[in-house]
């Protein structure tokens, strides 16, 4: 299936591994951020030209999606988007992703671009192994550096927490997580939940994009799941 942003944890998992400071800044890629938005595509709230740092743009992929942060972390790294995505692929098949080919950093439809709930799921276990990573993945909320555009940071929040303040099941807490939206994708979800002594990782794809009762199925999917283990 099209893993839609579920791609953007394995951006986050390659960048972690090729980034020796996150403290470093770099600059957010203005021709991608101006791609991304005349495609309206998810973004953390940066601009094109803006100062960042490496952290900044960790956080901001994972928590809100943000495509110019993804796109950033690719061109900054080597200076060479193309070949950042061909260590995305070398990396899948280094942790034995069978079904998982990626075409670009953001997790936007594109042919050829696909991967299963399996290895979004094997993806996900294995990048949880980084502490930089499970400290991201984890957050609730996160404030970005300041900047002259963003004098007081941008507040981030995690598109799959914030839709859990309802859920107040004593059986399982989710802990951290990832979605994904395309036309294509469908609605999709990655995340992290403690039952019990144990942590699961629960993936859903292809959720369709009509809410049924007001209900988003990612998530009643996801619930369901945890509440059968």
């Amino acid at each position: 299936l099209p893993p839609a942003s579920l791609a953007k944890i394995m951006t986050v998992n390659v960048a972690l591994g090729e980034i020796r400071n996150l403290s470093n800044k770099t600059r957010i890629d203005f021709d991608s951020y101006k791609e991304l938005r005349k495609s309206n595509s998810s973004m953390a709230g940066f601009y094109g030209g803006e100062i960042v740092t490496y952290r900044d743009l960790l956080y901001g992929t994972i928590l809100e999606s943000g495509g110019e942060c993804a796109e950033t972390l690719a061109l900054s790294i080597d200076n060479d988007r193309e070949a950042f995505i061909r260590k995305m692929n070398v990396k899948a098949s280094d942790i034995g992703l069978k079904n998982s080919r990626f075409q670009n950093p953001t997790g936007l439809d594109e042919r050829n671009q696909y991967s299963t709930a399996k290895d979004i799921g094997r993806l996900l276990n294995e990048s949880l192994k980084d502490e930089n990573f499970r400290a991201i993945f984890t957050r609730r909320s996160y404030i970005s550096s300041r900047t002259n555009e963003h004098p007081s940071g941008i507040k981030m929040n995690s598109t799959v927490l914030k839709k859990l303040n309802a859920n107040k099941s004593e059986r399982f807490k989710i802990i951290g997580g990832k979605s994904g939206t395309t036309n294509e994708a469908g609605r999709c979800w990655a995340t992290l939940a403690v039952k019990g002594e144990k942590e699961y990782i629960v993936i859903v794809m292809g959720a369709p994009m009509d809410n049924k009762d007001g209900e988003e199925g990612q998530i009643t999917d996801t619930i369901k799941i945890l509440n059968e283990i």
